[in-house]
């Protein structure tokens, strides 16, 4: 099938069932008594360290000006990035704020945030051992999280309402060992079990491959917890499947947190056991780097999310630019059991081809109003902000998309 084939194929599909592809803004405003919760894997990483300040420090980073317009156009009240390198003094996160969501984009409002946080994250941060059996100490490979610096691919959260500092648990530290039934690698080499990794490595590998923090947010009367994290990608790796079974095993500290039955062995960094208590307003957020149904993590991964009582999850986040963009590109897409209109990321083809991995997933105590993914289709003036032939790649922001949940939430 031509190109040309294709997009006549994707505009039959559009009208037939009925898009409007005119449309200019792919989301509006939160409706008034809603509360918008968003999370973008924004791609706001750098090679080297101190990088992300020198593009943050004019407002002349196009690729930081396209993040910038997603995000005001899709007006989050709270929202996730993903990908935001850190630094210890937040300067990056202030650039960002003042020299990027502080000014309009092509018509689209200033946005502001009076509330901010972002914490140390374990990407880059030397083990002091070989975890990936290679043979040699140091490197990305063999830092707590894959990283060339301190920081790298690290987080950052925006919101408009304030966030209770004194009460933020964060769980960089927590030890993977220490999990009951982790899904410790296998060194199929050897007769014993979960022997990837050796005793001396396993007394300080951290579960987390960036950081999980719980972030107690005043909405109203009412407190709601963020609970954000970015596991780690299932793959480069080898039989054992050590990130594919550490990113199971990240999306289940999440599972576990909001189930006081389950959550009596979790501890944060300050040595404070436990999880939520039960009826706690939550919103899971984050690039969970696991689709349902398609690409490398393990089986069930992302279900242990999606199946647990406690997760709303009546209402799944959709595009149309996403259900263009799989009949275009093809490859996996072709094959993929997800439906596509659910998919987040635009990723390579021919493997692994578009994926649902990006997740904002309130409790069962707040009722969805609406929800929505960030894809504009091709005949949408802002699909510029996604795709660019100027860039490289094409990749104009990012390779994922901006996801949102509008909730109602009790006394607010």
């Amino acid at each position: 099938m031509t190109t040309g084939q294709r997009m006549q194929r994707t505009a039959g599909i559009v009208a037939a069932v009925g898009i409007v592809v005119s449309s200019v803004t792919p989301a509006q405003a939160a409706e008034p008594g809603s509360v918008r919760f968003a999370t973008f894997n924004a791609s706001l990483n750098r090679f080297d360290a101190g990088q992300l300040i020198t593009d943050l420090s004019t407002p002349d980073n196009a690729q930081a000006a396209n993040v910038a317009e997603i995000i005001q156009r899709t007006a989050p009240d709270v929202l996730l990035i993903n990908e935001f390198d850190y630094d210890a003094d937040g300067t990056a996160l202030r650039l960002f704020q003042d020299n990027y969501l502080s000014v309009p984009h092509h018509g689209a409002p200033a946005i502001d945030y009076p509330y901010s946080f972002t914490a140390p994250v374990n990407t880059g941060v030397p083990s002091g051992f070989d975890l990936n059996n290679d043979g040699t100490v140091g490197g990305p490979d063999d830092a707590f999280g894959f990283g060339f610096f301190p920081g790298q691919f690290g987080m950052a959260v925006y919101s408009k309402y304030p966030i209770d500092l004194d009460a933020v648990r964060t769980f960089q530290t927590f030890l993977w060992k220490d999990m009951p039934g982790a899904l410790l690698p296998d060194n199929p080499a050897t007769a014993e079990p979960a022997d990837f990794y050796s005793p001396a490595e396993l007394d300080v590998f951290r579960l987390s491959s960036k950081s999980h923090w719980d972030l107690p947010l005043q909405v109203g009367r009412s407190t709601v917890h963020f609970l954000v994290s970015h596991p780690t990608p299932p793959v480069f790796d080898g039989v054992e499947d050590r990130n594919g079974r550490r990113n199971s095993d990240e999306i289940r500290l999440w599972a576990d947190y909001i189930t006081p039955a389950d959550s009596g062995y979790i501890y944060d960094d300050e040595g404070v056991n436990g999880g939520l208590p039960r009826g706690a307003h939550f919103v899971v957020a984050g690039d969970q780097n696991s689709d349902p149904l398609d690409g490398d993590s393990l089986p069930g991964s992302i279900d242990q999310l999606l199946d647990d009582p406690r997760v709303n999850t009546n209402r799944t986040p959709d595009s149309f630019g996403a259900v263009q963009a799989a009949i275009q590109q093809g490859g996996a897409n072709r094959t993929h059991l997800s439906p596509h209109r659910f998919d987040t990321a635009d990723f390579s083809e021919p493997e692994p081809g578009n994926l649902r991995v990006d997740y904002v997933l309130p409790s069962t105590t707040l009722s969805i109003q609406s929800t929505g993914v960030y894809w504009p289709t091709t005949f949408n003036p802002q699909h510029r902000l996604v795709y660019d032939p100027s860039f490289p790649f094409g990749v104009a922001s990012s390779d994922h998309r901006l996801v949102r949940v509008d909730v109602r939430v009790p006394g607010a």
